[in-house]
């Protein structure tokens, strides 16, 4: 099945124009080495391999940063497949879209060494013609934005390619009617919550991660699927994971953030930090109750929607 991606192409689109000129997406990340031996374990090994030669490179960066850039650097050698399709903005204010047509090569000496060839297909998709969610996961300050943010909007991402702009299609009906129509998807929730976390309650004491070079804590590729948020606090001791969840939450998304905190604790964590686990959701009911009783590392909120009209 396709899956589709966003690759930033250098910082800020730096290398944009060579990257559409010479037909390819890359990395650099600091790691200046052939993968392609690497590359052929899987993605937890890949990291533990690769995550010593970005820290020597970086000694300026944390071992969260290291993790991140590993999960980049695979994604692009190994995760994408022949055929998948990439979108990448082209620094004007429009994105570009191409299908990968061929195996990771490494390049030494030229940037974004660590390559994969990509066709890209005669058609410019303006920012203003995208959906509202597709844009918001578009835009994530990553390197690469996984399929399961992208592939979601699969259907939208062919019609722009093929019948090119056009009016931006509007979100799905939600299954609740009420006013939060505009989290009817998670993604819109992540969204929303990314844009206003300095105003939440969990902004006073943490700070989405940031590690610079397109390294942020946010749709964190783990070895058990893409982590919604992470987060730090501000003495830098203890790490969030959070989840969120459109609607009510289940007993079983317990397991999938204890998951989730597990690869952080194991992988991205220093000694001496701690890790904790949020879950967000409009409600959530006595099982889920019952399954935080016995994991006190991890807390629940609630998300609450509200708008008021005023006359002017």
């Amino acid at each position: 099945m396709k899956s589709y991606y966003r690759v930033m192409l250098g910082r800020k689109s730096t290398h944009a124009e060579l990257c559409l000129k010479g037909g390819f997406v890359g990395a650099d990340f600091g790691v200046a080495q052939d993968l392609s031996n690497s590359l052929a374990l899987d993605w937890k090994e890949f990291g533990r391999k690769i995550a010593p030669v970005y820290a020597a490179n970086r000694p300026d960066k944390s071992k969260i940063a290291a993790g991140l850039a590993c999960g980049a650097l695979w994604t692009i050698g190994k995760g994408m497949q022949t055929g998948d399709v990439v979108l990448a903005p082209d620094g004007e204010g429009s994105y570009r879209a191409g299908e990968v047509i061929g195996d990771y090569a490494y390049v030494a000496g030229e940037p974004l060494p660590h390559r994969r060839p990509v066709h890209w297909l005669d058609v410019v998709i303006p920012r203003q013609t995208m959906s509202e969610g597709l844009l918001g996961s578009a835009s994530v300050p990553l390197t690469v934005v996984g399929p399961n943010a992208i592939t979601a909007y699969a259907e939208e991402i062919e019609r722009l390619i093929v019948a090119g702009p056009a009016t931006p299609t509007s979100l799905p009906e939600p299954d609740q009617s009420s006013t939060e129509s505009s989290f009817a998807l998670e993604k819109h929730l992540e969204e929303f919550l990314v844009s206003n976390w300095k105003s939440t309650e969990l902004g006073q004491e943490y700070d989405i991660y940031d590690g610079g070079d397109g390294l942020v804590g946010q749709q964190l590729q783990t070895d058990t699927g893409p982590l919604d948020i992470l987060a730090i606090s501000k003495d830098k001791r203890r790490l969030l994971v959070v989840e969120l969840k459109k609607g009510r939450a289940a007993d079983a998304v317990v397991g999938q953030v204890l998951r989730y905190m597990g690869y952080v604790k194991e992988e991205l964590a220093e000694a001496d930090q701690t890790v904790l686990g949020v879950i967000i959701a409009r409600d959530h009911d006595t099982r889920l109750q019952r399954a935080l009783s016995m994991a006190p590392s991890v807390s629940f909120y609630r998300y609450q929607i509200s708008f008021r009209l005023q006359r002017d």
